[in-house]
């Protein structure tokens, strides 16, 4: 039986090591087309891109891993019954069950490993993606400045009619510093010059004017032509971009900090709900003091009940969206198990052992899952379904398909007959 086992789990390890390398390289470079973008705007060097790559590769990871499992499932249980491995097997008094415990205690190791991944790993490399965008953001700010979009950089409103390159059309720049009179600045065009690692901007502006108003007369200010101005912006906010943020969103937390942030939301509620009770029975003692209260006290503290109710629902919302993500971590990592028991059944059922069909199978079925649980998750994030089943309804879903299915394969149910779907492809073929 060990010679069995090893044999099964070899059969599994090849397609498994293929699938991984192919998908992984495909989501890779479906990421790719998404950063082609950001790479042409912000003129990034070599060393950056291949970070967000580096990066970008747990996550994909992530995803890629259970993946693989349902192709490589499909893939070696098909060639075994392709190649009448399974009916020998069976002469043997072999059965089903004996050949999938080696790979669904493999899938139970690689789910335990996949926990540690989403807890440590992942996170981690998240907020270095994060911040690696971040960086990448600030190496050319003008690019922030999209044509007919009113941009606020710090202090400053920029209206950028058209622009190419570095050089733009129809500019209109709006000084709101704290001042009582604003002052605005049009131009036909320009061009930008950025130094001081990005956080300082020189525009020289050609064929424009400038509004100044009059301090002294409200009713009053000057307009100022200018063939060429030049306007130095030393200070454009992007000064911190050599410190990284330390700010974590919900998918750069570990469980551990997801579960400490959802007590800390919790203790924040009971606190919040106390103070509400404190203003309602003020807002009730103004009420018995007086027919008529204070309007103005009244409205304030009718204003502090409200925000209180909000902040609660704030709370709320965010203890979901941590809830959703700490389950959705161990969800995933799970999957493994699960395809195993859905890809060799159907391996065994469709008779294939053809790369091209795993992986259209494997992939109809993760789309299938990722689907559910991105749906789940919106649904979860919105306080329609508790964040546990949101998450782990695809697994429990697929899991139960994927036992009746292997109950069908024992009894020797035939799923799909490949032989007939291609006779009939091959017939409507010959009459076009």
């Amino acid at each position: 039986m060990k010679i069995l086992e090893r044999y099964i789990l070899r059969e599994n390890l090849q397609p498994f090591m293929v699938s991984l390398v192919v998908i992984t390289f495909v989501m890779l470079l479906d990421h790719l087309i998404d950063l082609l973008n950001l790479i042409i705007d912000k003129q990034l060097d070599v060393f950056m891109i291949g970070s967000i790559f580096g990066l970008s590769l747990p996550f994909i990871l992530a995803l890629s891993i259970p993946m693989s499992v349902l192709t490589a499932s499909i893939m070696s249980f098909g060639r075994l019954s392709v190649d009448n491995e399974l009916v020998a097997f069976k002469s043997c008094g072999i059965n089903i069950y004996a050949l999938l415990r080696p790979t669904v205690i493999a899938a139970l190791l690689l789910s335990a490993f996949m926990v540690y991944f989403n807890n440590t790993i992942l996170p981690g490399a998240n907020h270095k993606l994060k911040n690696v965008y971040l960086r990448a953001n600030y190496r050319r700010p003008i690019t922030a400045l999209k044509p007919g979009v009113f941009t606020e950089l710090q202090r400053y409103t920029i209206y950028v009619r058209e622009h190419d390159g570095d050089e733009m059309r129809g500019i209109m720049i709006y000084n709101s510093e704290r001042r009582t009179f604003p002052q605005t600045i049009s131009a036909a065009r320009g061009d930008i010059v950025i130094s001081n690692a990005g956080n300082t901007l020189r525009a020289t502006l050609f064929d424009g004017e400038m509004h100044v108003a009059d301090v002294k007369d409200h009713n009053r200010y000057e307009v100022r032509k200018f063939n060429r101005f030049v306007l130095n912006l030393p200070d454009l906010g992007f000064s911190d971009q050599g410190r990284d943020s330390e700010y974590r969103g919900d998918r750069e937390l570990s469980s551990a900090q997801l579960h400490s942030r959802i007590e800390e939301r919790e203790q924040e509620i009971v606190r919040t709900v106390e103070e509400m009770a404190q203003i309602d029975a003020r807002i009730d003692q103004m009420r018995r003091q007086s027919d008529e209260p204070p309007r103005d006290e009244l409205r304030k503290q009718v204003n502090l009940r409200n925000s209180s109710a909000d902040r609660i629902e704030q709370l709320h919302n965010e203890i979901r969206i941590y809830e959703v993500e700490y389950y959705k971590k161990f969800a995933i990592a799970f999957a493994c198990i699960i395809f195993v028991l859905v890809g060799a059944p159907v391996g065994m059922m469709t008779r294939t052992s053809g790369v091209g069909m795993s992986f259209s199978v494997s992939s109809l079925v993760f789309l299938v899952y990722y689907v559910s649980l991105i749906g789940g998750e919106e649904l979860a994030d919105r306080g329609f379904v508790a964040p546990w089943l949101a998450m782990w309804i695809s697994n429990i879903m697929l899991g139960a398909v994927g036992i009746w299915l292997i109950t069908a394969s024992v009894r020797e149910t035939k799923f799909i007959d490949l032989s007939r779907v291609k006779y009939f492809l091959n017939r409507l073929l010959r009459i076009k």
